[in-house]
């Protein structure tokens, strides 16, 4: 059996956090592991039972520099960007601390992703919506989604952190270009840092009420989710 944090269901669920300043940059992730985790994301509910997701992982030191740099490219446009995480207010003082120190861990990992010992990106395979554009998209996130955040929760419970980055999805191109990927086939949707963490404990995040999230037997436009600043 592979060795866990014993966390319970409930634990893992509200302690699976975007990890990146406390990556541990030093200490190597075995192959095996990731493995396991990756075995464990196949699980996943998939629309139609399609299964049209793989995980890209990459372990070389040369192509881990090469997206990294691609990554900090992004990432300076971003920092200019509306909906840049330091730009997002929350009216409440201790939520805008935070959006602040969200900041600062996504620049921090802009400047060591090239260090972090195993990069996954997931993939998704295209198709054709044809009429049915918007019903094909959201079976298409749809089925990867879940399966990306089991690899996430796995990894979790063996100790390791991850982060679910989008960032150099601007130059997909680029990235598919050092990885093989082929762009007219293949999408990628995401890049994840995999690391052993500095210290097993989490705490949940500042979230909004579950009374401001949940709307019982229809909408309730007084409570609408924020849209991102344009």
């Amino acid at each position: 059996m592979p060795a866990t944090l014993g966390l319970s269901t409930d634990e893992l669920l509200s302690t699976t956090r975007a990890v990146r300043r406390r990556l541990d940059l030093d200490r190597p992730v075995p192959l095996d592991v990731v493995r396991e985790c990756v075995d464990l994301a196949l699980q996943a509910p998939s629309g139609s039972n399609l299964e049209p997701w793989c995980f890209v992982v990459v372990s070389d030191p040369v192509k881990r520099m090469a997206i990294a740099e691609i990554y900090r490219k992004a990432f300076a446009i971003y920092r200019d960007l509306p909906f840049a995480a330091d730009k997002i207010t929350k009216e409440d003082a201790a939520r805008d601390a935070a959006q602040q120190r969200v900041m600062a861990s996504v620049e921090y990992l802009a400047e060591h992703l090239h260090e972090v010992p195993m990069l996954v990106v997931p993939c998704v395979s295209t198709w054709d919506p044809g009429p049915m554009e918007r019903l094909m998209s959201a079976a298409m996130f749809g089925s990867v989604i879940p399966a990306v955040w089991s690899f996430c929760l796995a990894a979790r419970s063996r100790g390791l952190g991850t982060a679910w980055t989008t960032l150099h999805l601007m130059f997909e191109a680029e990235v598919a270009q050092v990885l093989d990927i082929p762009v007219d086939a293949v999408r990628q949707v995401g890049l994840l840092p995999v690391a052993y963490t500095q210290g097993e404990r989490f705490r949940p995040a500042m979230r909004r009420s579950v009374d401001h999230a949940l709307h019982l037997d229809g909408f309730d436009p007084s409570r609408a989710p924020s849209a991102p600043p344009s």
